[in-house]
C-alpha cells in the first residue's frame, strides 16, 4: 500500500523553527519528485518547495525563500522540510506530495502530483 505520512508539526512562536518528515512506505521515493505544498483556511493549496529525485535541484516559492530548506534521504525514504524565522502566515496544514519524474524542471502544481500524505498542522502564534 503505497503511503505518505507527515510528522513534525506542531504550535510555535513566530521566529521559531520546525522540521517536518515525510515518511513513505509501500514505495521506493528513489524515482520520485517531492514537494511540500500547504493549505490555510479559507485559502488554496499553494507550493511551497520541491525537490528532484536525486537532490540535486530544489525549488520554493518566493515567501519560503531564505528560511525553508527541503531536503531528502533517499536511504530512508524520507524528505523533510526545514522551516526557520517562521511567521503567522506560515500557519497551515502542511502536506507532501510524490510525483514520479526522473528528468525536467521540478513541477509547483499539486495537481501533477501522484501520491499525498494526509497533512501536519504547524501554527506559528504571533
Amino acid at each position: 500500500q503505497v503511503q505518505l505520512v507527515e510528522s513534525g508539526g506542531g504550535l510555535v512562536q513566530a521566529g521559531g523553527s520546525l522540521r517536518l518528515s515525510c515518511a513513505a512506505s509501500g514505495f521506493t521515493l528513489y524515482s520520485y519528485a517531492m514537494g511540500w505544498f500547504r493549505q490555510a483556511p479559507g485559502k488554496e493549496r499553494e507550493f511551497v518547495a520541491a525537490i528532484s529525485w536525486s537532490g540535486g535541484s530544489t525549488d520554493y516559492a518566493d515567501s519560503v525563500k531564505g528560511r525553508f530548506t527541503i531536503s531528502r534521504d533517499n536511504a530512508k525514504n524520507t524528505v523533510y522540510l526545514q522551516m526557520n524565522s517562521l511567521k503567522p502566515e506560515d500557519s497551515a496544514i502542511y502536506y507532501c506530495a510524490a510525483r514520479r519524474q526522473t528528468i525536467g524542471v521540478l513541477i509547483t502544481t499539486s495537481n501533477r502530483y501522484d501520491y499525498w500524505g494526509p497533512g501536519t498542522q504547524v501554527t506559528v502564534s504571533s
